[in-house]
Order: C-alpha cells, then sequence, then structure tokens
C-alpha cells in the first residue's frame, strides 16, 4: 500500500505563520502546538498541489469554499518557512459570501460568488486542480455539485479535498441523525472512503489517492508538540481511512 504522505515534508507545520494569523479563526489552543493535527487539512491539500506541480509546471487552481483565504494563505506560508514553493498560474475563489478585500490581499485572482447548491453554478473556465477542502459536508446534495465541477476540469486535471469520515456502517444512520439539529452552514452530509468511490466513479473520474488523516485530534493536546506523533496519526489514517476523523483524496480526470 503506497503511504507517500510519510514521507512528505512535516517540518513547515512547526511555528507556521498561517497559525498566528488572527484573521484565520485558527482555535488559541493549536496555535500553541508544534505539529497540530488540526493543520493536516491544509498540509494534505499543499502536497497534492506540489507534486501535481512538479509534473506539469504552474497550476492554474480553483478553490471552492474559500472563506478567508486559509488554503492560499497556508501555501504561502509554507513557502516561506521552510517548504517548497508551488507554481501558481493563478489561484480563483469560489464562495457564497466573497469577502473581495480580504482575499485580494490573500492573492487571490478572480472570483465567483454564487450558492454552492443554485441551479445558476457555472465557471468561466477549466482548470489543473478544483479544491474542495471541508465542503461538501455543509452541501444536502453535495454529488450534484460534483457533477457540476467535473467539466470545470482539465483533461489530466485533478479534484482535491477532505471532509469528516464515519465508516460505510454507521454513515447512513449519523446523516439522519445530524440533519435536523444542523444550523446555518452546519454539517448535514456524511462521508465514508465508499462514498467518495462512488462519486468518483458516477463521474469518471479515478481516484489516485484516499487516506485518512488521523487516530486522534485534541485541541492543545501534549503530543501535538512531537513529531512523531503526527507521523503516527498519519500512519494509522493510512491504515484505517474509514476510522471516524477525516479522510483526504485525490480524484482525476482521465486525460483525452
Amino acid at each position: 500500500m503506497a503511504m507517500p504522505q510519510l514521507c512528505w515534508d512535516i517540518r513547515f507545520l512547526k511555528n507556521n505563520p498561517t497559525l498566528k494569523d488572527e484573521n484565520y479563526g485558527i482555535p488559541a489552543e493549536v496555535k500553541h502546538t508544534d505539529y497540530p493535527v488540526r493543520m493536516v487539512r491544509y498540509w494534505f491539500m499543499y502536497h497534492f498541489l506540489r507534486e501535481d506541480a512538479a509534473r506539469k509546471g504552474a497550476l492554474d487552481v480553483c478553490e471552492i469554499g474559500v472563506d478567508v483565504g486559509q488554503m492560499l494563505g497556508f501555501m504561502h506560508a509554507a513557502a516561506g518557512h521552510g517548504g517548497e514553493k508551488v507554481p501558481l498560474d493563478s489561484w480563483d475563489a469560489v464562495d457564497a459570501l466573497i469577502r473581495k478585500d480580504v482575499l485580494e490581499r490573500a492573492g487571490y485572482n478572480h472570483f465567483y460568488e454564487v450558492d454552492l447548491e443554485s441551479g445558476g453554478f457555472k465557471l468561466d473556465r477549466q482548470y489543473d486542480s478544483m479544491i474542495l477542502l471541508h465542503v461538501l459536508e455543509h452541501l444536502f446534495k453535495p454529488e450534484e455539485l460534483i457533477a457540476k465541477i467535473v467539466p470545470h476540469l482539465k483533461p489530466g486535471g485533478m479534484l482535491i479535498g477532505g471532509f469528516p469520515s464515519t465508516p460505510e456502517s454507521m454513515a447512513q444512520s449519523r446523516e439522519a441523525e445530524i440533519r435536523p439539529k444542523a444550523g446555518k452552514y452546519g454539517h448535514v452530509s456524511v462521508f465514508s472512503p465508499k462514498r467518495v468511490r462512488d462519486m468518483a466513479e458516477a463521474n469518471g473520474l479515478e481516484v489516485e489517492f484516499l487516506s485518512g488523516a488521523f487516530m486522534m485530534r485534541k485541541k492543545g493536546f501534549f503530543l501535538e508538540n512531537y513529531r512523531w506523533w503526527l507521523r503516527f496519526n498519519l500512519w494509522f489514517g493510512a491504515l484505517f481511512p474509514g476510522w471516524p476523523g477525516e479522510i483526504y483524496w485525490v480524484l482525476r480526470k482521465p486525460p483525452k
């Protein structure tokens, strides 16, 4: 079983400037740990993009669900804090609410303010990479958004993302439980590795990478000051992607 994440650089997570930025809403407890497991969501996306750019060159990227630009902020912070700089041609933003002044300062190029579940969802171009990071769990019909996105991927392009995970045997009951209680922008969809694979197959995408992220995450936990603890969590997640935690994935559009 390939586990490339066990070889990826984690050193630039320590004292990463993204943690310190007050605009990003990182919990205070997380800011005081050296290798916070919470940050692996951005770390996975960074390495997916880094590896793809190493093969293709500069990338056109579209991030869907940008909030205040934490993902691109992490990319810049990694490059300036010991990580490799990922070459980019453009990085566009899609969200139901675009904070244009904030996102322009962060380096986003073009903006689409649109309800992701509306029939009017449409983009103007195709991209090498499209990011759905902790977005789909907030949608009642996430598969419909995937179907809208795939035409905007270039041949050979990749859709990358992640979200909380639940074992397949528990996913349906868990979804029925959380939907009536969900507030505005709350979690309303539940995912297992099987659901990711089913989404890929339904849209003609290939599952190039799928992994869990951790065994345990706790804000401010003292073990998150040690590299070995993060490495252990990454190893555990790779072995048990269905574990109740989070999963991250790369879905590839076949080349022409």
